[in-house]
């Protein structure tokens, strides 16, 4: 499944549902947590449920949901509106390590993958290394910079110039190791400023450069700068293959020269990595 860009749509929006479709976005998240009053919840789950029911077209983004905390009142009403559902995946939020993922898939059997937000709370933080043992059941790992300060009582997880402070930058990287301990996709949080596609553009290329391979979107005009900024360039993809291809001409070498610079072992994987992106 490629996830370069998830969508959140708020479940009790199901106009919106089409349009969010249409964007370009490799997943919708249809969302019955946050983005969704708590009186409207029932209102939500019906819609979504229609949503997955109905046939959709070849090419159609895959679809989430993002469901309640597992631990909270409202996680078995929507459970029982997903029961039986032919689910691309599922959004956990407020997870707390493998744990969470097992409950989950406990109490909602079926074949679909699941995204945990693993960085909610100060417990979810010291269980950001476990997912290895769940991991065939992942679509990923991601993290939110929104719902942990609230946890614990900070003001902010943002420095003035909008940058993260030193314990989210902590929690950002914790994740991304995590996730790839695991051997599982690293998804980037969302950039709340939706109107601010310069400084999208500016986070996601670091998002990627550090080894994210998708991102969360909150706004339908984000999706295109997200998909281009974790979409390798053919320069990329060419140099890829160059350093394979040297490799594969050389195999017994340890290390060689390609355009004046040394490559090794590692470029070798780096290139590898990348085509298995695309292919």
């Amino acid at each position: 499944m490629k996830l370069r860009s998830l969508l959140f749509v708020p479940g009790d929006r199901p106009e919106r549902f089409p349009k969010a479709a249409a964007t370009g976005a490799d997943a919708l998240i249809l969302d019955l947590e946050d983005a969704v009053a708590p009186d409207r919840k029932p209102e939500a789950r019906a819609a979504v449920r229609a949503w997955i029911e109905a046939p959709r077209e070849n090419g159609a983004p895959a679809i989430f949901v993002r469901i309640n905390p597992i631990d909270s009142d409202e996680v078995a009403a929507d459970l029982e509106a997903l029961a039986g559902l032919s689910l691309d995946g599922i959004v956990l939020p407020k997870a707390e390590g493998a744990s969470s993922v097992a409950t989950l898939t406990n109490r909602l059997p079926g074949d679909y993958a699941i995204l945990p937000v693993a960085s909610e709370t100060a417990a979810a933080v010291f269980q950001l290394g476990t997912f290895g043992s769940v991991a065939g059941r992942l679509a990923g790992v991601t993290w939110g910079a929104e719902d942990l300060p609230a946890a614990i009582g900070a003001t902010s997880a943002r420095e003035e110039d909008g940058s993260y402070t030193d314990p989210y930058r902590v929690v950002r990287a914790l994740t991304l190791f995590g996730a790839h301990a695991a051997g599982v996709p690293a998804i980037e949080t969302v950039f709340p400023d939706f109107r601010n596609l310069d400084g999208l553009a500016a986070y996601a290329a670091r998002g990627r450069r550090d080894g994210f391979t998708g991102m969360l979107a909150i706004h339908p005009t984000q999706v295109a700068v997200i998909n281009q900024a974790f979409t390798p360039s053919e320069a990329e993809l060419a140099h890829a293959r160059a350093v394979i291809a040297a490799f594969e001409a050389n195999p017994g070498a340890g290390a060689l020269q390609l355009d004046g610079k040394m490559i090794d072992a590692p470029h070798l994987k780096s290139a590898r990595r990348l085509l298995a992106l695309v292919e």
